[in-house]
């Protein structure tokens, strides 16, 4: 909690050297960054001062406000800024010193929020939260709303009471920043359309990474691309609303892409009535429940060349019940599962390599110590055209389980690799019962919706 006597040790050397540290810190810059800082209006030059200890939002206001009439961008030197409430005009281009230039959250309702804005860039700048009480009415240390073209890019967002960044119906990018220690998630974005999130760091949040939701199902089309995620907790309990890395919740065409996601207490990326999904390169390390989940009502899911480390569950793609269908797993690695989840099992459990039920195919991948299932198949009469070839698992409970429920579709398991399994390579189920021989050696044993063929067992 920043407090007076902190505040006063944080900002005495930047009251001294506030002008001139900009002027230094302008000779190290890129040529590039020079030339737009020449350009800019100089907030210390309009009443905005670093390292001032009285709340600077008026002038703040008024500056951005002149910078906006101007359309002009704003150079914001090194040193500590108060302000609270600011509400930023339709035109904003603030800059500072990367890691210098720090506006701290005074209290008393929001930091910045925007509304109904044209373009707004923030670059180089810190913002602290401070861990300090927002109003309900903010969702977030920055709250951006209905932003044409959105730039935050090389900033930090730091203890924030709420969410990091929350933006709604928001087109742009977030890259090269890092958020942690949010109270909510580090990043929310609803309704966006066209955003793009990537290179940031994510870390240390109460209940989320970086979310990417709709009120309605529909197509955002949001890249989430080359983030480091990690130590995401589930502080507002649940079991899968909460603790997730990276989560696509009705929206459609996302693409989640070579992220590297760690110590999340449910999934590493979870996608809840997500359709035309993309889920490729990610790494996903010691995640408390499923690692990889696309579930409830999704059309077509492509999770492909992800890498799953440590996990209750590696990968899955499922509720048919729901109307979730038509995937493509294949290229995985999962190993190194659990029994144990953040919350007493369902049936069958914790420990599955890879769950698929409808209209999907499951090649090419590797699954090793999964002590339930290496792959389970359909759950009762949830299946229908799934097909698993050329797979490897071993060292598994058993290798792979297949639902012969009444009702239950098509399904082929042919040319497989599985080896060191301790309950059978492949087992028919009613539900979670064993009710077949290992129909790796007898075929489908009389079902006819099963085709079981050239799997190999070691």
């Amino acid at each position: 909690m920043l407090n007076r006597r902190t505040l006063l040790a944080q900002t005495a050397g930047f009251a001294v050297m506030g002008l001139s540290l900009g002027k230094a810190a302008a000779k190290n810059l890129p040529g590039i960054e020079k030339a737009a800082m020449r350009s800019a209006i100089n907030a210390s030059e309009l009443g905005v001062r670093p390292g001032a200890l009285d709340d600077q939002s008026k002038a703040f206001t008024k500056l951005l406000r002149d910078a906006h009439d101007r359309d002009m961008p704003v150079f914001l030197p090194p040193g500590i800024y108060i302000v609270s409430n600011l509400s930023l005009p339709g035109r904003v281009r603030l800059s500072g010193v990367p890691g210098a230039s720090r506006i701290v959250y005074g209290g008393n309702g929001h930091l910045i929020m925007a509304e109904q804005a044209e373009h707004i860039e923030l670059s180089g700048l810190v913002f602290d939260g401070s861990n300090r009480w927002m109003g309900d009415y903010t969702h977030g240390l920055l709250d951006l709303r209905r932003i044409a073209h959105l730039v935050v890019d090389n900033c930090q967002l730091t203890d924030s009471g709420k969410n990091g960044l929350a933006l709604e119906h928001a087109s742009g990018r977030i890259e090269r920043s890092e958020i942690f220690g949010a109270a909510d998630a580090g990043i929310y974005s609803v309704e966006a359309d066209g955003l793009e999130i990537s290179g940031n760091s994510v870390s240390d949040c109460a209940n989320g990474g970086i979310l990417v939701h709709r009120w309605q199902a529909a197509e955002d089309n949001t890249i989430v691309s080359g983030n480091r995620i990690e130590r995401i907790q589930a502080r507002g309990g649940g079991t899968g609303q909460n603790g997730n890395g990276i989560n696509a919740f009705r929206a459609g065409n996302v693409i989640i892409s070579g992220n590297i996601v760690s110590d999340c207490a449910f999934s590493a990326i979870r996608a809840n009535s997500a359709s035309n999904l993309q889920i490729t390169g990610n790494t996903c390390s010691r995640s408390g429940e499923t690692a990889v989940y696309s579930e409830f009502s999704f059309e077509g899911a492509v999770i492909g060349n992800n890498i799953v480390d440590g996990a209750a569950n590696g990968i899955s793609i499922v509720n048919f019940n729901e109307g979730g269908r038509m995937g493509v797993c294949s290229g995985n690695i999962v190993r190194n599962l659990s029994t144990s989840g953040p919350y007493p099992a369902d049936a069958p459990g914790f420990g599955v390599g890879i769950s698929v039920e409808a209209d999907t195919t499951v090649s090419g991948n590797v699954v090793e110590n999964a002590p339930l299932y290496g792959m389970q198949i359909g759950w009762g009469p949830f299946m229908r055209n799934v097909v698993a070839m050329g797979n490897i698992i071993r060292k598994a409970g058993t290798g792979i389980v297949v639902t012969v429920v009444e009702g239950a579709g098509t399904a082929i398991i042919s040319d497989n690799v599985i080896d060191g399994v301790q309950n059978g390579a492949i087992i028919g189920q009613r539900w979670a019962e064993p009710v077949t021989g290992d129909l790796a050696a007898s075929g489908n044993a009389g079902y006819a919706h099963l085709t079981v063929e050239r799997n190999h067992v070691s």
